[in-house]
């Protein structure tokens, strides 16, 4: 299950990929459109410009923006960032790998395979989809309803 922590900077940055080359944005204004706590939302935002995602501005006209295209960032860096590693467990993670303390045997742990497995899988969709396709996901899909609303 996802955290808050991930859920809330992964819709922070979707909006903020919304606003991309219209400037900075106000912590107070995204927490207000987004239903997000503030205070949290802060600390998030912090951590996603030390992992390198977005830049932030002081003063009047200040706030925080993406430091690159939303095409370029993947749902699965900011949660990497916000979270760390994707695997369900520490022997199948690329980037924080560790051996489970009562194995017996990597090689042959079955546990070990199917979280390998899903580790993949899960990457593979999360690293596959940008934060320029979540926005073209929840257009389409407001496309739809409106289109539903129009035959009643």
């Amino acid at each position: 299950m996802l955290s808050n922590k991930v859920k809330y900077a992964i819709k922070a940055m979707v909006h903020l990929a919304r606003k991309y080359g219209q400037g900075p944005v106000l912590i107070a204004d995204l927490a207000e459109q987004e239903r997000l706590p503030k205070k949290f939302l802060e600390l998030i935002l912090l951590e996603l410009r030390n992992g390198g995602m977005l830049e932030s501005k002081k003063g009047k006209g200040g706030g925080y923006s993406l430091n690159r295209t939303p095409d370029l960032i993947s749902v699965g860096n900011v949660m990497r960032v916000v979270d760390g590693p994707l695997a369900p467990l520490p022997c199948v993670s690329q980037t924080a790998y560790k051996r489970c303390d009562e194995c017996v045997d990597e090689v042959a742990c079955g546990l070990r395979m199917v979280m390998k497995k899903v580790r993949d899988e899960t990457a593979s969709i999360l690293d596959g989809t940008s934060l320029q396709d979540v926005i073209a996901l929840e257009d389409a899909a407001v496309r739809t309803a409106q289109g539903a609303m129009y035959h009643i």
